[in-house]
């Protein structure tokens, strides 16, 4: 710390002696918080969490702090070059580096489950994609809770409030490819159309034309109508990545009733009372690292718990907030024996389909060319445009199996709707295959198709008592026949969709097992090689007010507890039909709204 003259810190003095508060500034250590209460206590500054922390930031009485346990996102060249996305993830120091436990629908193999950890959470180590779902996803979801708020009537008005649709970076012509009706300049996130154009993109919509009745070109799947294939909007504004750091927090972070700490591993939520008969949870317990002290903060107002689908049960279980038979074995007493915490888990399966292709048009060798990289990077950093100003795909599709599906006969439909989906394919115009690393020579395309309304369900379980050991996360992936069905069937049609005329002069062949025809064969396939498209919710599922199931009521509140919120992916009582940044944020400022009364 620099020494300042005397006047100068007297100054400061008379200026926080006016105003009562500092400046808010990203804190690094606990010694430079303002103190040890708060109005509010945001644990987590992921995707949900930013959002909470900024509306409840405006209004200048609430005092907010805000703990996140990774690292700040300024000066990461990653985590702003959209293409570079897919390097931020596993293994870094960005990420929570999880792994799955070995799954045993998938050949019992395990893989990593990337998770952000960093300022913006999952929101700025993702692949960008941003749409919000079937509008059937959220009427589901006013069904299953009881509450007509969290309808598609009434959620689809924070669009309005979320999002900034802006030019593509490469400022092309964008007609017929989105619907602007559906969307919002106003808004706080920007995002946009593809900012660079591929050569299969035209293929793309010519099999759309050819095969128009199994893949329809949709104008615009991020409206609320998802089925069909159309061009992928994507949190990208001016060629950079747009995350909740970038934009929700980045608005507040220099109020002076905001405080946000980086490096702060929340450890357990810590009891403060009883409230109305139930424990009150008003403080917070955090460390920068196992070895070191452990800090308490505390809430005049309420806690809000937005550590994600993983970091949140984990919390709550580590707090004593859990199945009581589970925690017993942890040596955790429990305080509120809620056997739903942790449980109800589901994910999109990801199974990356690659076909050898003809040319050079694919970005294959791109990504292997370390000066043909660095010339596009340093195009980016000069303009932020050409090729790593977008994601990794132009294009993706939502699709329902058919309704005389042999399927149908033993297991009722599980999407949300009748306008909701079975599986997504998503066009990529390389080798993209976390199973398989990137083949030494060639060019490649790659179909991804995704289950997108699983009937599996998995779990997080504590794997110790000692907070800083990773949860044991089973996915618990194709466990169902009709998980597995659906997985087999997107073979067969990624299959059927490269294999169009438009395609005839550029396919060469499927590469390795995806050649297989039989069911056996294609089911063996999709066990090799399926990972995650790292989607996860549903570990602490919103329920009605008085179901004995769930762990938060309408309203956020954690069940059986009294000061505690849960704001993020985790209450989703089912994965929605979308790359779940979308939903998340409009289930995020919905809850601002409910907390703030407005």
């Amino acid at each position: 710390m620099t020494r300042m003259a005397p006047s100068t810190l007297v100054h400061l003095f008379l200026a926080a002696s006016i105003f009562t508060q500092t400046f808010a500034r990203l804190c690094t250590s606990p010694g430079q918080l303002r103190g040890n209460t708060y109005d509010y206590i945001v644990v987590g500054a992921g995707t949900a969490g930013n959002v909470i922390a900024a509306r409840l930031a405006e209004n200048g009485a609430n005092d907010v702090l805000v703990l996140e346990a990774g690292v700040s996102n300024e000066g990461v060249l990653a985590a702003q070059v959209p293409f570079m996305g897919p390097t931020l993830t596993p293994n870094t120091p960005y990420d929570w580096n999880y792994t799955v436990t070995p799954q045993t629908h998938l050949n019992g193999r395990t893989f990593p489950f990337p998770r952000g950890r960093i300022l913006g959470g999952s929101s700025s180590v993702n692949y960008l994609v941003h749409q919000y779902g079937s509008s059937a996803d959220y009427d589901r979801l006013a069904r299953i809770t009881g509450d007509p708020g969290w309808a598609w009537r009434n959620l689809r008005r924070y669009i309005d409030r979320h999002e900034k649709f802006v030019p593509p970076a490469d400022g092309h012509n964008t007609n017929g490819q989105y619907i602007p009706s559906l969307h919002s300049t106003r808004g706080i996130l920007p995002k946009s159309l593809p900012g660079f154009s591929h050569g299969i993109d035209a293929r793309v919509i010519a099999t759309t034309q050819e095969l128009s009745a199994e893949f329809p070109f949709n104008p615009d799947t991020g409206g609320g109508d998802v089925l069909g294939l159309g061009w992928v909007q994507s949190s990208i504004g001016d060629g950079t990545r747009s995350s909740s750091a970038t934009t929700y927090l980045n608005s507040v972070i220099n109020r002076r009733n905001v405080d946000v700490l980086v490096n702060a591993y929340v450890t357990k939520l810590v009891r403060t009372g009883t409230v109305g008969g139930k424990p009150s949870f008003r403080g917070v317990q955090f460390a920068n690292g196992p070895q070191s002290p452990t800090t308490n903060v505390f809430a005049r107002k309420e806690v809000i718990l937005s550590a994600g689908a993983f970091g949140t049960p984990q919390i709550l279980q580590l707090s004593g907030i859990g199945d009581r038979a589970e925690l017993t074995t942890k040596s955790i007493t429990t305080i509120v024996n809620n056997p739903s915490v942790g449980k109800n888990m589901s994910d999109h399966v990801l199974l990356p389909n690659n076909w050898r292709v003809q040319g050079t048009e694919s970005l294959d060798n791109l990504l292997r060319d370390p000066v043909a990289f660095g010339a596009a990077l340093d195009q980016w950093q000069t303009s932020k445009t050409g090729v790593l100003s977008n994601g990794v795909t132009n294009h993706l599709g939502f699709f329902r199996l058919p309704n005389n599906s042999p399927i149908f006969a033993t297991t009722p439909d599980p999407a949300s709707g009748p306008t909701a989906s079975h599986w997504e394919m998503i066009v990529s115009n390389f080798w993209i295959n976390p199973a398989v690393p990137q083949p030494a020579t060639g060019s490649y395309l790659t179909l991804i198709s995704a289950l997108i309304s699983p009937t599996s369900r998995g779990t997080l379980k504590l794997a110790s008592n000692n907070p800083f050991q990773a949860p044991l996360i089973d996915p618990n992936f194709l466990a169902t026949d009709f998980d597995r069905y659906a997985m087999r069937e997107s073979v067969r049609a990624v299959k059927r969709f490269a294999g169009a005329n438009a395609w005839s002069d550029y396919v060469i062949e499927p590469v390795g097992d995806l050649a297989a025809q039989t069911d056996e064969a294609i089911d063996a396939y999709v066990r090799s090689i399926s990972t995650t498209v790292f989607h996860p919710v549903g570990t602490a599922s919103m329920s009605p007010r008085n179901a004995a199931w769930g762990v938060v009521d309408p309203e956020l509140r954690l069940k059986g507890a009294e000061g505690v919120r849960i704001v993020d992916a985790s209450v989703w009582p089912f994965v929605p039909n979308a790359h779940t940044q979308g939903p998340v944020y409009l289930v995020a400022e919905r809850a601002a709204s409910i907390i703030r009364g407005y």
